[in-house]
């Protein structure tokens, strides 16, 4: 069974960045895959949270998104997204785990009492409908905030 998203203006037609904190490399290829099905082709990949915190460092300003898991062996996204927090990150942030949706609500609640712009929490598997629809809320969680 193919996934299909409808051509969506917002991920259509526009370019997008986006990080991938990931330390499986199944999941960095499944997110990789459906970012392309969604037009995003600007997208790099870290292993782990270290990683991802050196290619944020790296570039101009935030992506449009940071996709960042949960659990991960050297830095997990607790202290991951701490570590943003202290850094005053402003992009947008999208945790994804397997996590149970509980655990899922209590990291974002904290995540954004640190300030942190969480658009909200996917688990895997990672349903391409579902990450586009968070996506191309992006502006309306913007003017909510």
């Amino acid at each position: 069974m193919h996934n299909t998203v409808p051509a969506d203006g917002l991920l259509q037609g526009v370019s997008h960045s986006v990080v991938v904190v990931d330390d499986d490399e199944f999941s960095q290829e499944i997110l990789t895959e459906m970012l392309g099905q969604l037009g995003v082709h600007d997208v790099q990949v870290a292993g782990g949270g270290r990683e991802g915190l050196q290619i944020l460092g790296q570039l101009q300003g935030p992506p449009d998104y940071l996709i960042c898991d949960v659990y991960m062996p050297d830095m997990d996204g607790i202290e991951f997204l701490e570590q943003l927090a202290k850094r005053r990150y402003a992009g947008a942030v999208i945790l994804v785990s397997g996590a149970h949706a509980e655990m899922l609500n209590i990291v974002q609640d904290v995540a954004r009492a640190d300030g942190i712009k969480i658009l909200g929490a996917l688990t895997k598997p990672l349903r391409l409908h579902a990450l586009s629809q968070m996506m191309a809320n992006f502006p309306k969680a913007v003017a909510i905030n």
